[in-house]
């Protein structure tokens, strides 16, 4: 029988996405200990965030065929094994070049992880639960922002950034245990990598992969720059500021499993009703912005709307991919690394061309609203109820 939603087994999958998540952002937090540590610029610093991004990207098509060969729960504990070691590297690194390389070589094995993860995750759910469960295992990565990355920044500033890299690599020790004990044995899929690719170029799939991108950019323009707006536009203190971010990250893991709550009822425009609602957030941060309470309750529906497009997208991914499913969830993490990585180059470049902090957010409801016209005629999610053909079933 399958595992109830909240099991051990699915637990087991989401301590990996808290791994994930807080080795991929606490680093922001640290970076001016790092760089004085390492005698290196801030700018240098920063490129350690942007080789993440590139082995997200780099790693999805290079693991994708590989993965789609591999028991799903193999692939899940070989990838943490691989991603507590890259963490334990960082740790140890004896400078910046091979902090760099260990960076790079950690992300690769990100997008693997969370498509893999989300995968199992969907396999090992009743059927009627499928997208929630999916959406349990991304909470992992948005907790990770409310807890992990808030309190790594403190370990690395009492003692050591060392420490913050260590203390992750030690989480993803016990994440291993619990995924030997816990995951059941699954089935080997019977594929070929050359097979992989031919689900990923069907029109539905490069459409849904088009949007993850698009939607990731359209949050990013203005959550790059979020701290300053709260600063400079709304007025809040630093320690208001962290309050603040505080409640968006609730906002982003609420919008998570409210995701996959819409994926699991079967909403038919749930991506773009999800992406008018974050326009209709941003519209009243720009109006309100200098309000502090009307701040407050807009920033919370603003991260519910922008993170409850993911789990809609991803399992639509799966369905419409079949058999290249593992490639299609693993390119979903790049899509939406690379939605990030544009979204902070589209808002330094408003920011740059003068036209002020305090109307940024109207830039990214401009985005939002090409994002909802591209995503409203994505194929709608089948009947969660039904069986996928070639879908691979725990071996009991």
């Amino acid at each position: 029988m399958s595992p109830r939603l909240f099991s051990l087994p699915l637990l087991a999958l989401a301590l990996g996405g808290f791994v994930v998540g807080s080795s991929e952002f606490i680093i922001m937090g640290l970076l001016p200990e790092l760089a004085a540590d390492l005698q290196i610029s801030l700018a240098d610093a920063g490129l350690l965030v942007t080789a993440y991004a590139l082995g997200v990207v780099l790693g999805a098509p290079l693991l994708g065929p590989l993965l789609d060969r591999a028991p799903r729960r193999t692939a899940v504990i070989a990838l943490m094994l691989a991603y507590t070691l890259g963490n334990l590297a960082c740790a140890l690194a004896p400078d910046y070049h091979w902090l760099l390389a260990a960076r790079l070589l950690t992300a690769i094995s990100h997008a693997g992880f969370f498509g893999c993860a989300t995968l199992l995750a969907r396999d090992l759910a009743p059927p009627h639960r499928r997208a929630s469960a999916m959406a349990l295992v991304i909470s992992g990565l948005t907790i990770a922002n409310v807890l992990g990355v808030p309190l790594g920044a403190w370990l690395g500033q009492s003692t050591s950034w060392r420490m913050t890299f260590a203390a992750v690599a030690m989480i993803g020790v016990l994440t291993l245990l619990a995924q030997l004990y816990w995951l059941p044995t699954t089935a080997r899929p019977v594929r070929s990598a050359a097979g992989s690719w031919s689900g990923i170029l069907r029109r539905p799939v490069l459409h849904a992969l088009l949007v993850c991108s698009l939607s990731s950019l359209a949050l990013f323009t203005v959550f790059t720059y979020i701290s300053p707006l709260l600063r400079d536009v709304s007025g809040f203190s630093a320690e208001q500021t962290n309050w603040a971010l505080l409640l968006l990250g609730i906002g982003l893991t609420l919008g998570n499993l409210l995701g996959g709550r819409l994926a699991d009822k079967g909403v038919r425009h749930a991506v773009p009703l999800a992406l008018a609602s974050s326009g209709l957030a941003l519209l009243g941060l720009f109006a309100f912005g200098q309000l502090a309470v009307p701040t407050l309750a807009l920033l919370l529906v603003w991260g519910m709307a922008s993170f409850a497009v993911s789990t809609p997208l991803q399992l639509l991914l799966v369905e419409q991919a079949g058999d290249s499913a593992s490639l299609a969830a693993t390119l979903s993490h790049a899509a939406f690394n690379l939605g990030n990585a544009a979204g902070a180059w589209f808002g330094g470049l408003w920011l740059s061309a003068q036209l002020g902090l305090p109307h940024l957010p109207l830039f990214g409801v401009l985005l939002l609203g090409l994002t909802m016209a591209v995503a409203w005629p994505l194929p709608p999610l089948r009947h969660q109820g039904s069986a996928e053909a070639g879908q691979p079933r725990p071996a009991h």
